[in-house]
């Protein structure tokens, strides 16, 4: 084969690797760009060069490039569409392990958008306009005041109007939470969590050496009865709780739950985390425990669950007067969000590209939990939610050989918490059919 023409390209440099093969020429490629992969030199996510361009390089026909590309694709190693180039394909669990993921809770991919489009025009503006030097140093405190007046406008559907001084930016809604419990509590404090949490929380907790305890819940989440007599006997330092789509349960608070739970707490001057990872998705987000008690309520927000678990970025809006203190705390764990990734965020929430990419995932979220009604009429979740509960069933072996990876109520359960469960993640599969086609296996298992 002739030695490929040009000035060196990284993006050309697998390439090299045909000269080496047997085999017809698109044979010889598609092998290359696999051992390109599989040895490191080339990643998911990563663009390849246009077919023309490979032609032009290797001084073959353009169709036998195009064919080249067609058995990379149906070997699964590349994706891409006409005008947006092709990609090396992510390697997930649905390819590396022959199981489709329904444990992984992320928001779908929205439809129409290309998220990698615009996060390379975004990054593209900002690096145009801001002197790199700014972006690599250092960024104390709670965030700029453009990112904290972005991140209060982002949340005002849920808040209302917020002051930007309440806003504290974190590198996701985990540091977040554990800054809360290093800031709010000491070893030894008493914290009241829903009885199935995320796990992210209670592993924070045990290693904060806090006595958790459990409160039960029903269809809207934590039970006031139980919330106000565990409040009165047990004191905790803090409530914890998700008062949207509910991980694992799916449970949504009323109106009138968020008012119960709040009294309860300001009343016995308990302190809340809210912990509103969902809270954006309903096309009408109802008013979150902080815009009821902002006083008394810390209320943390990521955008991992309603943009992009990539952007690694999260709110938090503390009570007047008391976001020094959390910043300082924030500092002390991850000195500072990645500042790249937050000019990101706030350049979307700015140009409305935020809004429309949560339009998408919330429109294909809603497609979703459609099938999952249909065929898992037992599992409890809302209209928009990124997963839905199956009260009662366990992760079994038969599922996991059926090639659906599961997350039952083990992960989620709190001390003294009781009962089973499965969380089905409806974001993670890539697209639409696989996910039908899954839920479809789960409930031929379910029915036996």
């Amino acid at each position: 084969m002739t030695t490929t023409k040009g000035s060196p390209n990284p993006a050309a440099a697998w390439l090299r690797r045909i000269d080496a093969l047997e085999g017809p020429t698109y044979r010889r490629i598609a092998q290359a760009l696999e051992n390109a992969l599989a040895e490191g030199e080339l990643t998911p996510g990563d663009q390849i060069m246009a077919q023309r361009e490979v032609a032009r390089r290797l001084s073959i026909d353009f169709t036998t490039v195009t064919r080249a590309y067609a058995l990379a694709r149906e070997r699964g190693l590349v994706e891409g569409t006409t005008g947006r180039g092709t990609f090396i394909r992510s390697r997930t669990m649905e390819n590396e392990a022959g199981l489709v993921d329904l444990s992984m809770n992320l928001p779908p991919p929205p439809p129409g958008l290309n998220l990698a489009a615009l996060l390379r025009e975004t990054t593209g503006a900002i690096l145009a306009r801001t002197d790199p030097a700014t972006l690599m140093a250092y960024h104390p405190g709670a965030g700029s005041l453009a990112q904290r007046t972005a991140g209060a406008a982002w949340l005002a559907p849920a808040l209302g109007e917020v002051d930007p001084a309440r806003l504290v930016v974190a590198s996701g809604a985990q540091t977040a939470l554990s800054a809360l419990l290093d800031h709010l509590t000491t070893p030894g404090d008493t914290i009241l969590v829903e009885a199935f949490a995320y796990p992210g929380l209670l592993a924070t907790a045990a290693r904060r050496g806090l006595n958790i305890i459990a409160c039960p819940l029903d269809a809207e989440g934590l039970e006031p009865e139980a919330l106000a007599w565990l409040v009165a006997e047990r004191r905790p330092r803090l409530v914890c709780c998700t008062p949207t789509f509910q991980n694992p349960t799916a449970a949504t608070m009323s109106l009138a739950r968020r008012r119960a739970v709040v009294e309860i707490a300001r009343d016995a001057g308990v302190t809340v985390v809210e912990d509103d990872a969902y809270g954006l998705l309903p096309a009408t987000p109802l008013p979150a425990l902080a815009s009821l008690w902002p006083e008394g309520v810390f209320h943390v927000a990521t955008t991992a669950k309603t943009l992009s678990p990539g952007l690694r970025l999260a709110y938090v809006v503390a009570p007047p007067g008391r976001a020094d203190g959390i910043a300082i705390t924030l500092h002390s764990i991850a000195q500072m969000p990645a500042p790249l990734m937050a000019a990101v965020v706030t350049s979307w929430i700015r140009e409305g590209v935020a809004g429309l990419v949560l339009a998408g995932v919330r429109e294909e979220a809603i497609a979703r939990r459609a099938v999952a009604a249909e065929l898992l009429p037992a599992a409890v979740g809302g209209q928009e939610s990124l997963h839905v509960w199956l009260p009662n069933a366990v992760a079994t072996p038969a599922a996991r050989a059926r090639g659906l990876a599961l997350v039952g109520a083990e992960a989620f359960r709190a001390p003294g918490g009781i009962g089973e469960g499965l969380r089905i993640s409806l974001g993670a599969a890539g697209k639409r059919p696989m996910l039908t086609r899954a839920l479809a296996e789960l409930e031929a298992l379910a029915s036996r």
